[in-house]
């Protein structure tokens, strides 16, 4: 009896240790992910950090040593408009099943695109329109404005801030907003002063307005834009800089004072995954502070230790729900005086998406688009 149960034991390892295949299975084909970049990919930056997304993915999803999973193609540095439309279609005629396009300028040519193949699924970074197979995502970067506006009131001695700003579309005005509410709460007689450039990249004028804010008493600057010349430009003169999208720390290490930095592959990780499992569908995120989505540090050695621990505060203030940037205890005006947040009021999300005013301490008026 012994005999025959060692031998059945036996028999039985020996089956989990080989385990059966069926005869023709094979591996399903990749997702293959498509990204459209409207800038030139560099070390730091809007693109950079969508590309640090891409790669955050792919590790998420794959495995050493086991077939991919997911694939991805980036084309970068392409212009809002028909160039982007033609590149969209491109990856998707290449067989790209999610194709991400993260540019304000590329919403519409992602839903002309979107019409025609609707088997594909395609995200919208910062667009604001959805279709069957188009979802969109944004990130409330206001969140992260507030609180570098904090450590600039606190760092600043001219109490002038330059903030050097791409197109007046409502993000933008949002992202000035917030951080001209957060350098008010610690110095109220900060004022704010915009250069629009009505372009996301181009660092010569980026620079060339960096240079023309500090020569009319900037001490702190910030930007809305896609390069790091803002940041170069202060560190070669002496002052201080937000770094927006990215750490900037390697090319201005005695400018900046913190980042406001975004981060993507938790995002683009779930849906991928998604995809792969077929449930996809489309919808709207809007994540901050809570959700991952920003995150503020990256502290200068110019900053202290009080000022460090003050951003902090209020940063795990704003993921609690205790804070927000745009909640008035007496009342916030604009910079023509109309009330526009009154006493013991919170703006609403759709309030804030529509925001087309800039507030008291801006010295300048968003330029129609």
């Amino acid at each position: 009896m012994y005999k025959n149960l060692a031998a059945a034991f036996a028999a039985a390892c020996c089956f989990l240790a080989f385990p059966v295949f069926s005869v023709g299975a094979q591996t399903p084909p990749p997702l293959k992910v498509g990204f459209v970049y409207v800038t030139p990919l560099t070390d730091a930056g809007w693109v950079h950090q969508h590309d640090e997304g891409r790669k955050a993915m792919l590790a998420a999803l794959n495995r050493p040593g086991l077939p991919a999973r997911v694939t991805s193609t980036f084309v970068e540095n392409v212009a809002e408009g028909p160039d982007a439309e033609r590149v969209i279609r491109d990856l998707a005629r290449q067989g790209h099943k999610l194709i991400i396009t993260p540019s304000f300028g590329y919403m519409e040519p992602t839903l002309t695109v979107a019409r025609e193949f609707p088997d594909v699924r395609f995200e919208s970074i910062t667009g604001y329109k959805t279709a069957a197979n188009v979802a969109i995502a944004n990130a409330r970067y206001y969140e992260g404005r507030y609180l570098a506006g904090i450590a600039a009131g606190r760092m600043t001695r001219s109490h002038l801030v330059g903030y050097v700003a791409g197109f007046p579309i409502p993000e933008v005005v949002q992202g000035i907003n917030a951080f001209t509410l957060g350098m008010r709460s610690v110095d109220p007689k900060a004022q704010v002063r915009v250069i629009w450039l009505q372009s996301w990249f181009d660092p010569a004028r980026e620079r060339d307005a960096a240079m023309v804010l500090m020569d009319q008493g900037a001490d702190v600057l910030a930007f809305h834009t896609a390069s790091n010349a803002v940041m170069v430009a202060a560190q070669q003169r002496g002052k201080l800089a937000v770094a927006y999208h990215s750490d900037m720390r390697s090319v201005a290490p005695q400018a900046q004072i913190v980042s406001v930095k975004h981060e993507w592959g938790a995002y683009y990780t779930r849906r991928a995954r998604a995809v792969l499992d077929g449930s996809w569908s489309s919808g709207s995120v809007w994540g901050g502070i809570r959700e991952g989505m920003i995150q503020v540090g990256d502290f200068g050695p110019r900053v202290g230790s009080a000022v460090r621990e003050e951003v902090r505060a209020r940063q795990q203030e704003i993921a609690e729900g205790r804070l927000h940037p745009f909640y008035s205890l007496h009342g916030v005006r604009d910079n023509a005086g109309k009330t526009v947040i009154a006493a013991g009021q919170t703006l609403s999300d759709q309030e804030i998406l529509a925001m087309n005013w800039l507030v008291e301490g801006v010295t300048a008026q968003p330029p129609r688009r």
